[in-house]
Formats: structure tokens, C-alpha cells, sequence
């Protein structure tokens, strides 16, 4: 039984002391390929250092959302200079997040689908993260595919970490793009289960967003890519087929997504 983190940030500062045994750990829960999304230009060196230290690190490169401010132009300089010089496995994290402030939302989108081309130029998929933003990234990514009708580019990723309603998920699905799904699922009264209960779980990947939102009984501690399997399990609960099945289906899944 093998399982794929597919959204890990493993080289912050909370593993700084233990990463040795954080990566140990993993192995020794089957979680045998860990997926690190980059979130701005201070975040490369260590994500790229943490990836010498054991081959299980897959890094990508991108700008978070809420990185975006008034520097957000040269960050993107800087990322795009990486992207044909490091060997990544998809663009992100990117996105559009406007939770906590609507300043940046011209930035956000005019970042989100400068990074979309990026993607679509080398053939890499997105990782997507989208905070009470769902209808404008949407609208961005309905207009780029317009843009690439009747040419060789597509669209491809996962929705990370997925916050959305059911109608939103199944938009997700249509557009041709995974749901990432992690320890929010475990929490009491999760609605995310409903929505679970109700998609395939060929549409599904596995992630954790260590060190954020530990599953339970972890809740509210520094989450690591260990904990997969307690979501595995969750899910096939949910819907009540083997955990041996969700691992297969759901590596599977981010495999042929990430060409890993």
C-alpha cells in the first residue's frame, strides 16, 4: 500500500528541528512521494534544499495568493526565470484567496493567469488554491480555455486543500480538474464529507498542507505528511470501500497527474 502527499510544505520552519524524523515517519506510514508547493520567492531556497535531502521531495514553483501585493510583478520575474531551470512537477501554489482582504484582487487575478500560461507552455499541471474565490478563478480559467481552443494546450490540476459546496466541486470535475482533500475531512460535522460521499473517488487526491489543519485526532497541532493514511481512512469509510482502495486509486490519480 502506497500513498502520494500531494501537498506538503514540509521545509518550513516548524520541521526545521525534526525533519529527519518527520520523513522517517512518512515512509513508515507508506506515504512514499511528497508533492512541496513553493509560496514565494523566500520559500525556493529551502524547499529546494529540503528536495536534496531525500528523493520522496517532488518541488514546484509558484506565487501564493496571498503573497500578491505591490512586489508581486518582480516575484514573478524571479519564479519564472526558475521554472525551465529546476525540475518541477506542477505550477503552484497559485490562486485566488480574498478571505481575509480584497485589496489585491486585480493582482491576484492578473497573477493567477500569467502562472495558468506558464503551466499551459510547459505541459504542467496546477495546484490551485482558491479561498472564497471560486467564481473568479472560474471566470479565469473559462476565458483561458477560450483562448486555447483548437491548439495543443490544456488545462489541468487540483483544486487544493477544496473549501467549496457541492455544485462548486462538481464544476471543479467538469473543467477536468482534481479535488485535494485533507484533514478538514476528519473534523466533527465536516460538511467536506457530504461532498465526498457524493463524487467519484477517481476525482480525489491526497494531501495534508503540513504543518495547517492536522487531522483529528491531531487538531489543532502541527500536521505532517504521516498523517495521510488517518484521511485515507476517513474516505473509505465514507465510502466504505478499503483503504487499500483509496491508496491505490488516489496514487494512481497523482501519479498520472504530476508525472511522478
Amino acid at each position: 500500500m502506497n500513498f502520494i502527499d500531494t501537498h506538503s510544505h514540509l521545509y518550513a520552519q516548524e520541521f526545521k528541528e525534526d525533519i529527519s524524523q518527520t520523513i522517517l515517519r512518512a515512509k513508515e506510514a507508506n506515504v512514499n512521494k511528497i508533492l512541496l508547493p513553493n509560496i514565494d520567492i523566500a520559500s525556493i531556497e529551502p524547499m529546494l534544499e529540503l528536495c536534496k535531502l531525500d528523493d520522496c521531495f517532488h518541488p514546484m514553483l509558484g506565487l501564493h495568493p496571498t503573497s500578491v501585493d505591490n512586489t508581486y510583478l518582480d516575484q514573478l520575474r524571479e519564479i519564472e526565470l526558475l521554472l525551465d531551470k529546476v525540475n518541477i512537477c506542477a505550477i503552484g501554489e497559485i490562486g485566488i484567496d480574498l478571505y481575509w482582504d480584497k485589496t489585491f484582487i486585480e493582482e491576484q487575478t492578473i497573477a493567477f493567469e500569467r502562472q495558468v500560461h506558464w503551466a499551459m507552455d510547459r505541459n504542467l499541471p496546477l495546484v490551485i488554491h482558491v479561498r472564497k474565490g471560486f467564481e473568479e478563478v472560474f471566470q479565469s480559467i473559462e476565458r483561458l480555455k477560450k483562448e486555447i481552443k483548437g491548439c495543443d494546450k490544456s488545462l489541468k490540476g487540483v483544486f487544493h486543500c477544496f473549501s467549496g459546496d457541492l455544485n462548486q466541486a462538481k464544476k471543479v470535475i467538469e473543467m477536468g480538474f482534481k479535488i485535494g482533500i485533507g484533514g478538514v475531512l476528519t473534523f466533527k460535522n465536516a460538511k467536506l464529507a457530504d461532498i465526498v460521499r457524493e463524487i467519484d473517488i477517481e476525482h480525489i487526491l491526497l494531501e495534508t498542507d503540513a504543518p495547517y489543519l492536522a487531522p483529528s485526532p491531531f487538531r489543532g497541532k502541527r500536521n505532517e505528511s504521516s498523517y495521510i493514511p488517518i484521511i485515507a481512512e476517513k474516505i473509505s469509510e465514507i465510502k466504505n470501500i478499503r483503504i487499500e482502495e483509496v491508496a491505490s486509486i488516489t496514487t494512481n490519480s497523482a501519479q498520472k497527474l504530476f508525472s511522478i
